[in-house]
């Protein structure tokens, strides 16, 4: 799991974007930081906070794709290209962000060619996050599914905290049961199951919009191991 964007910058580079764009506050239940189907005008890096990224099924029913917090770029695929924007981008914690007009990130990169390597590094790990999650769901179940995005969260997690004085790891991004369902296309009694399975196991605890994984290599075995089988 690379670096975010943000903290891949030189302070020059960082200071740069800074005077290209505006600082921006978003708040749960408010403004999306982008809305799936606009037009894209412009690139947000998140400074602070962590949001998800949602997309509606044929249904109605939100689906979360993936979570972006603290130095993430979101939408530059589509401010790039200039093209509509693929998913929605919803705070779930108040944000501080940079946005910067996609024609000054492009200039940016123009200036700086450096800074393509941390574009690029952001698009790879998350193309290599795409493929483990279709790997996983083409051949797990719901508990086996669940465990592997709690083990992937625990590891993003670490980027940005310590592990406990007894291992254990706190889940940053606030997510609910059924956002972590909906992640892992399990209903919200298929990934309750699985929660207390793997509260059973002694692997994690849970409280309204919080976990925390108490044994991490015990959590990335049963993970490993379910998969196998």
């Amino acid at each position: 799991m690379k670096a975010p964007f943000w903290e891949a910058l030189s302070d020059a580079d960082r200071a740069f974007l800074q005077r290209a764009g505006r600082m921006r506050s978003f708040r749960p239940g408010g403004e999306p930081l982008t809305f799936e189907g606009d037009d894209s005008t412009h690139v947000i890096i998140i400074l602070d906070g962590w949001a998800k990224v949602i997309s509606p099924t044929h249904t109605g029913r939100e689906v979360v794709l993936a979570v972006r917090g603290p130095g993430d770029l979101v939408g530059e695929i589509s401010a790039m290209f200039d093209s509509r924007r693929t998913a929605t981008v919803r705070p779930l914690v108040p944000i501080r962000a940079l946005s910067v007009p996609a024609v000054r990130f492009k200039a940016f990169l123009d200036e700086n060619p450096h800074c393509w390597w941390p574009l690029m590094a952001t698009v790879v790990d998350r193309m290599g996050e795409l493929g483990n999650r279709l790997r996983v769901h083409a051949g797990a179940e719901g508990t086996c599914r669940l465990a592997h995005l709690l083990v992937h969260l625990a590891e993003l997690s670490l980027r940005y905290t310590e592990p406990g004085p007894d291992g254990r790891v706190a889940i940053l991004p606030p997510l609910s049961q059924a956002d972590l369902g909906s992640w892992v296309d399990a209903s919200r009694e298929t990934a309750a199951r699985g929660f207390g399975e793997l509260r059973e196991r002694g692997l994690v605890t849970t409280a309204y919009r919080r976990v925390t994984v108490l044994d991490l290599p015990g959590l990335r075995a049963f993970a490993a191991k379910c998969a196998d089988a």
